[in-house]
Formats: structure tokens, C-alpha cells, sequence
């Protein structure tokens, strides 16, 4: 799913989420718990403010942001089994 990010760039210019937007929803990043490369893409685990945790890539060659993994919040009152994880494909499990 492409996403919309808004990125802080840091002293080093490496491009951090800070917010990003699935159609109008707007999700603040609270955390970043890891990151990666991969030979085509770097890899963001964030924790957003309504308690998600998220996976999502950016193809630096044409500046596009995919979601790629979501879990909801366990703890969450709307949370459930069956929509409580969603995973594409990618190189490191959520």
C-alpha cells in the first residue's frame, strides 16, 4: 500500500518518519524501533501514536513510501484477532 511520509532529515541527511498519511488518516510516529537496508529499499519499524506498530519501506530511486506490515495495539479496545496483523512481503518479520 503507498503511503504519504512526511521525514525529518537529520545531520547526516538521512531521511527519519516522522508522520505519515494513509489516505486522509494521519498517523504521528512516536518511535522508531529499528530500521534496515535492503539492496533496494530502507526499512522503518515505528510505533505510531495510536499504539500500531508499523513496517514501512522507502525506494530511494523513485522516492516512493510503501506500507508494508501493520500490528493494531493489542490493548486497544477495538483490537481483535482477525484485523489485529497485516503483512506484506517483506525481508524482516513484524
Amino acid at each position: 500500500m503507498n503511503i504519504r511520509v512526511e521525514c525529518y532529515a537529520g545531520y547526516r541527511g538521512e531521511e527519519t518518519p516522522r508522520r505519515f498519511f494513509m489516505g486522509q488518516r494521519c498517523i504521528a510516529v512516536v518511535a522508531v524501533q529499528d530500521r534496515w537496508l535492503a539492496p533496494d529499499h530502507r526499512y522503518f519499524k515505528l510505533m505510531g501514536d495510536d499504539g500500531g506498530l508499523y513496517i514501512v519501506r522507502h525506494d530511494p530511486y523513485i522516492d516512493e513510501w510503501q506500507l508494508t506490515c501493520f500490528k493494531k495495539d493489542p490493548q486497544s479496545p477495538t483490537a481483535s484477532k482477525a484485523d489485529s496483523a497485516w503483512c506484506g512481503a517483506h525481508p524482516k518479520p513484524c
